[in-house]
């Protein structure tokens, strides 16, 4: 072994002597090669486990926390979900359209191989400036890519895609991100674990053959771009969403049976990963045979069939004698099925090929063991204070183009390529505040919601990681939900650099303290790191998914409903300085620049006002509830008068804040609601101790703000939404 080999193996020369200390002798080619996968970042997590370990994973509907493949929670009658999100963005920027399609083919993999049917799907996704005369072509090209393939295969495999959130920045122009959740339900009793067991069971590998791509996936996921990035395209893999249908109900229909000990999908680093840990879950040993192994290329060495993350594949463990009743389920399906391996009693992952011995390693030092570091961490980047210009623009100007602004118009263009109606259960899909998903079988129904915001986290990790779980809870409060377990995935820079670090540290630790608040615990997640391009990093983006429980109802809408209806803004209008500013998307698309601190967060407060909007519309007395986010309360003013009858608004707000902050600043905990009895509204804000005063009445046609009197900007509805729905379109294309 040269030390070049092994450093092209992504393994310090400290890493590479513990491997030798393991083992008690140099590694083969293949145990170097396994070695590397389950030590690299992407499934070790050796950078940041240190640090997850803070995060609350424990709650009184939590069935399995972070360890499994997905996440699961009792939602009653006897029922769970499962759901978890995951990254695939090294793989999207090389191939964009199947890097994301198997993006969502891993993550569905995931929730069906815990036993649950997927049943839906939001992605997080994050691009570069679409305009930009340098990359604006690549980005387009990009964003094509990731859609359409998303779009395929959740639509071929059969699952809607019904939320989400998609962002552009000059830091993703060469790193997108593309995070997908995916969510599934079943019976309590019918849950599955990755775990082998019993000495002498047959290990049987199901599903798609294995070819070459893909191979070092795990590893590409774990390094910066670089010039030659380009070059790693084999390293994407190849999916098939027909495939995997297949693959979902053969799973469902064998775990009936009651002959299915463990199961375990072949994600990231393949064989390799689901072999060892399974065995190391289980406290057991695997022994495989190469040559047993359906292959698609001929002449694949041990090494890359290993290696090898060839989609739509799972490794079982079935119970001995019982092997036929797994193969004839799999026959009936049309797939692939063969006994590769058995269990054993030593601890150790053992590969043979052509009869040889390839591979022996104790599976616990390599699933479990891999080194783990508590990286240097000094402070994040500091943005400057204030602007370097001053802050200057009309009202009136100022919300046609926030409308237009990428991260703010509709991104209808996107999800009316995705089938977010099909299997009948979505109540509320994209566009809407949360998703919805009833649950046919219950009386319940399950909202979601995506958050995070990179310019916040910029300008404080800690800040910006709380504002994104209040956020989540926010969304999911204003249908009604109440919000109980989430899932993150955690996107950064290079963790080598002390500076990175203390963003993914403080971002942790923010997220901690918010979860544990709103008592929103961390089922499980996924960490992408080194998300950099010629040295140059992403904005620190936590992505929060959060879930909440309701019943089963037509949910508010966003859309003021009926003309003569009393607007009030709980929370209250909110304060901001000109520090406190430098975060929104006012100062981002009108002043161009970023500057200061994240919107001011008062946690407890925040709690009160969900507290009050769930009981504002379990009580019906909201026709119409949006919170307010980027854009602030113009934005949200504006997206309330789109509706089909284009109900308008006239505002009058009493305020000392300079109109464009009063219009356009974006403090958390608020909501815009219409309604007919504003008195018992006002009743339970009391009751709540919050804020909520009247700030206008809906009218026929038309929006007006006004400040004391004076009108600071007045608009034709059809104006403004045609420039709401088209503005995406015309970056696209």
């Amino acid at each position: 072994m040269t030390a070049e080999l092994i450093a092209q193996h992504q393994l310090t020369p400290e890493e590479y002597q513990k491997i030798v200390d393991i083992l008690g002798r140099e590694p083969s080619y293949t145990e170097l090669g396994i070695f590397s996968v389950m030590w690299s970042e992407h499934c070790s997590y050796k950078s940041s486990r240190v640090h997850l370990k803070k995060l609350p994973t424990r709650g009184k509907l939590v069935v399995q926390g972070p360890g499994e493949n997905a996440g699961i929670i009792d939602i009653g009658d006897g029922w769970v979900i499962a759901f978890k999100i995951e990254s695939h963005n090294h793989p999207s920027f090389i191939e964009p359209f199947q890097g994301a399609a198997t993006g969502v083919g891993g993550i569905l993999r995931d929730i069906f191989t815990m036993g649950a049917r997927p049943i839906a799907v939001l992605d997080s996704l994050r691009f570069g400036r679409l305009d930009d005369p340098e990359t604006g072509a690549r980005n387009r090209r990009i964003v094509n890519g990731v859609v359409s393939g998303i779009a395929h295969y959740g639509n071929c495999f059969g699952v809607p895609t019904v939320g989400g959130e998609c962002i552009f920045e000059r830091c993703y122009d060469g790193n997108p991100l593309v995070n997908v959740f995916a969510l599934g339900v079943c019976r309590k009793e019918d849950v599955f674990y990755a775990k082998a067991a019993g000495v002498g069971n047959p290990v049987i590998y199901v599903g798609a053959r294995t070819g070459r791509d893909g191979i070092h996936g795990a590893s590409m996921a774990s390094a910066e771009f670089t010039e030659e990035s380009k070059q790693k395209r084999p390293n994407v893999q190849v999916g098939d969403p027909f495939m995997e249908k297949l693959l979902l109900e053969a799973c469902l229909e064998a775990m009936k049976t009651g002959a299915i000990v463990g199961i375990q999908d072949m994600g990231a680093a393949g064989l390799t990963c689901s072999t060892c840990e399974m065995g190391s879950r289980g406290g057991v040993g695997i022994e495989i045979e190469l040559d047993r192994v359906p292959q698609r290329a001929a002449g694949m060495q041990a090494y890359e069939i290993m290696l090898s993350e060839s989609q739509e594949r799972m490794l079982l463990v079935a119970a001995r004698g019982r092997e036929e009743e797994v193969f004839e389920v799999f026959r009936k399906w049309g797939l692939e099925a063969a006994q590769i391996g058995v269990v054993t009693d030593d601890g150790k992952l053992r590969v043979r090929h052509h009869g040889e011995i390839v591979a022996e390693i104790p599976n616990r030092e390599l699933a479990d063991e891999a080194p783990l570091y508590n990286r240097p961490h000094t402070a994040p980047p500091c943005a400057p204070r204030q602007p370097e210009r001053p802050i200057e623009a009309g009202v009136q100007e100022a919300l046609p183009t926030l409308l237009a602004a990428p991260d703010i118009c509709s991104k209808r263009w996107i999800w009316q390529q995705y089938d977010y109606q099909v299997r009948t259960n979505t109540v509320a899909g994209p566009g809407a505040e949360a998703a919805i998903i009833r649950i046919k079988e219950t009386g319940t129904s399950v909202a979601m919601s995506l958050d995070g915001n990179g310019r916040y986290c910029y300008l404080s990790p800690r800040e910006g990681a709380m504002l994104a779980v209040a956020e989540c809870c926010r969304n999911l409060s204003t249908v009604g939900a109440k919000p109980v377990a989430a899932t993150n995935c955690l996107n950064f820079g290079n963790p080598e650099r002390p500076e990175i670090m203390a963003q993914l540290v403080e971002a942790i630790e923010g997220m901690a303290d918010a979860c544990r608040f709103f008592d929103t615990p961390i089922t499980g997640g996924n960490v992408s790191l080194y998300n950099e391009t010629l040295g140059e990093g992403i904005y620190p983006t936590p992505v929060i998914g959060v879930v909440g429980l309701l019943p089963t109802a037509p949910p508010v809408s966003i859309h003021f409903q009926n003309a003569g209806r009393t607007v009030m803004l709980l929370g209250g209008i909110g304060s901001s300085d000109d520090v406190r500013f430098g975060s929104t998307q006012y100062a981002k698309e009108i002043v161009g620049q970023l500057w200061g601190l994240p919107p001011l967060l008062d946690m407890e407060y925040e709690q009160r006002v969900q507290y009050a909007i769930r009981r504002i519309l379990e009580e019906g007395l909201a026709e119409s509830a949006h919170d307010l986010s980027d854009g602030g309360l113009a934005v949200t003013l504006a997206e309330c008068c789109f509706g089909p009858a284009e109900i308008g608004a006239q505002i009058e707000i009493v305020s000392h804040l300079r109109p464009e902050v009063l219009a356009f600043h974006e403090a958390p905990s608020r909501i815009l609601i219409s309604t007919a009895d504003p008195k018992r509204v006002t009743a339970i804000a009391e009751k709540y101790e919050i804020e909520a005063p009247v700030v206008g009445v809906t009218i026929e046609k038309g929006l007006e703000i006004r400040q004391r009197t004076v009108t600071l900007g007045s608009w034709e509805i059809a104006a403004l939404k045609s420039t709401f729905e088209r503005a995406f379109e015309s970056y696209v294309r």
